[in-house]
C-alpha cells in the first residue's frame, strides 16, 4: 500500500509499503478515505521529536470497514467510521473511567497511545491507503447514514474538533462566559466553534495570522492580533479592565513572540494576566518533558518560566492535557449530523496522498491560507 513515511527532519516520502491487516481477533481494517494533516504532525515532521525513522505518520484518520477479526461484534465490514487519535483497550482503569488518552496497556511504560505519532506506541499511522485498528468495537465511532455527505466534518472527530471541545472542557466554559482563546490554527478555531455551541458571550482568538483571524471571525469571534499591539491590554479593554472568564491554550510549546522567535512560557504567562481573578485556563496546545533541540535551555527539560506568583495570587485554576476523544466524539457527531456544528469550515486544502510532501512543506512554514489539510488516499 501506498503511505507517508518519515525519513528524517522535514523528510517525508510516499512509499510503498507492507499492507496494514489483521493482526488479532479484535482488530478492524479500515480503507482510509479521508486522514488530515495536524499540527502536533509539524513537532516530528521538524524532527523536535524522537519520531523513528520508517514510522507512517497520521492519527486523524477515517474510512471504510473492509475486514473484522474475528471477536468483532459491533462494526461491520462497509460501516464508515471516525478513529479517534487516542488508542484505547477499553478495559483498563483509566479507559472504564473515560481517560482514554491515558490508556494503561496500549503502550506499556507511559499513559496513552495513538496511530503513528513519536512516543506513543508502535501503531502506524493512517496517512495511508489502508490502517490496522486495534480494539476496532471500542474504538471505531460509527458514522450516520450521511457520512460521505459531510465526510470533511466528520473526520474532524479524530482530533481537532474534540481537542478544541476538550480546552473548553477545561476551562469550565459556561453560558454566557466571556473566552479568550490563545491560538487560531485548526485547534484554536475548534475551541471558538465549541465556545460558541456552549453559549459564550464573548469569544476573543488571539493570533497574528491575519487569515487565520479571519477564519476566527466566521466564527463569530473577536479576532485579535498581537503583532498590532499587547494581546493582555486588547483583552482587557474588551472586558472593561477585568479580564476574560474563561482561557483557552492552543498553541503549545512551539509559541512565538511577534518577532517568530520561540519561547515557550509566552501563551502561559499572558494568559495569566488576560484571564480574570478566580478564572479557569483550560490548556490542551502540546507541552514535552523534554525538546532537546529547543535553544531555550529549560524548554530543553520541558521546563518553563510560569508566573506562577501571580497566578496563584489570582486564585486562578490550569487544567491540561490531550483530549479523551471518545468523551465527546458521539455527542459532536450529532451536532454535525444536525446541522448545528460545521468544522470542516477550516480546510483549506483537499489534496491526494501523493501531494502529502508538498503539504507539509506548506503547512509547517505558516504559509497564507494554509489552515488544515485533507488527504484522500483513493485520489
Amino acid at each position: 500500500m501506498k503511505a507517508l513515511v518519515y525519513y528524517g527532519p522535514r523528510d517525508v516520502r510516499v512509499m510503498d509499503v507492507p499492507d496494514a491487516k489483521i493482526e488479532q481477533p479484535t482488530d478492524v481494517l479500515v480503507k482510509i478515505t479521508s486522514t488530515n494533516i495536524c499540527g502536533s504532525d509539524l513537532h516530528m515532521y521538524e524532527g523536535r521529536t524522537d519520531m523513528e525513522k520508517g514510522r507512517i505518520f497520521g492519527h486523524e484518520n477515517l474510512g471504510k470497514v473492509v475486514e473484522i477479526g474475528k471477536s468483532v461484534t459491533n462494526i461491520k465490514v462497509g460501516d464508515m467510521v471516525c478513529l479517534p487519535f487516542n488508542i484505547g483497550c477499553g478495559h483498563c482503569k483509566n479507559c472504564e473511567s473515560g481517560y482514554t488518552g491515558f490508556c494503561l496497556t496500549m503502550n506499556p511504560g507511559m499513559a496513552g497511545a495513538a496511530y503513528g505519532f513519536a512516543g506513543m506506541g508502535p501503531y502506524s499511522g493512517g496517512q495511508a491507503e489502508y490502517l490496522r485498528v486495534p480494539y476496532g468495537d471500542f474504538n471505531c465511532l460509527k458514522l450516520p447514514e450521511d457520512a460521505i455527505e459531510k465526510e470533511n466534518d466528520y473526520v474532524m472527530l479524530s482530533d481537532i474538533f474534540p481537542t478544541g471541545y476538550h480546552a473548553t472542557e477545561l476551562a469550565n466554559v459556561q453560558p454566557g462566559d466571556s473566552v479568550v482563546i490563545y491560538g487560531a490554527g485548526p485547534v484554536g478555531l475548534m475551541a471558538a466553534h465549541s465556545a460558541s455551541i456552549k453559549g459564550a458571550s464573548q469569544i476573543m482568538v488571539v493570533d497574528n495570522h491575519k487569515d487565520r483571524l479571519k477564519l476566527a471571525e466566521e466564527f463569530g469571534a473577536i479576532a485579535i492580533d498581537f503583532s498590532m499591539g499587547s494581546a493582555v491590554e486588547q483583552v482587557l479593554e474588551l472586558t472593561k479592565g477585568i479580564g476574560a472568564d474563561k482561557g483557552c491554550e492552543c498553541v503549545g510549546y512551539q509559541c512565538c513572540d511577534k518577532h517568530g522567535t520561540e519561547h515557550s512560557n509566552i501563551t502561559m504567562n499572558e494568559l495569566v494576566q488576560a484571564v480574570k481573578a478566580t478564572g479557569s485556563i483550560g490548556v490542551v496546545g502540546v507541552f514535552v518533558p523534554k525538546d532537546p533541540k529547543s535553544k531555550d535551555p529549560l524548554q530543553k527539560e520541558g521546563h518553563m518560566d510560569f508566573d506562577f506568583g501571580n497566578f496563584w495570587m489570582k486564585g486562578q485554576r490550569i487544567a491540561t492535557g490531550q483530549a479523551n476523544v471518545k468523551s465527546y466524539n458521539r455527542q459532536l457527531c450529532t451536532l454535525i449530523s444536525a446541522g448545528k456544528a460545521k468544522p470542516s469550515l477550516i480546510i483549506s486544502h483537499e489534496l491526494s496522498l501523493g501531494e502529502a510532501p508538498e503539504a507539509y512543506k506548506h503547512f509547517d512554514a505558516r504559509d497564507k491560507g494554509w489552515t488544515k489539510v485533507i488527504l484522500k488516499p483513493e485520489w
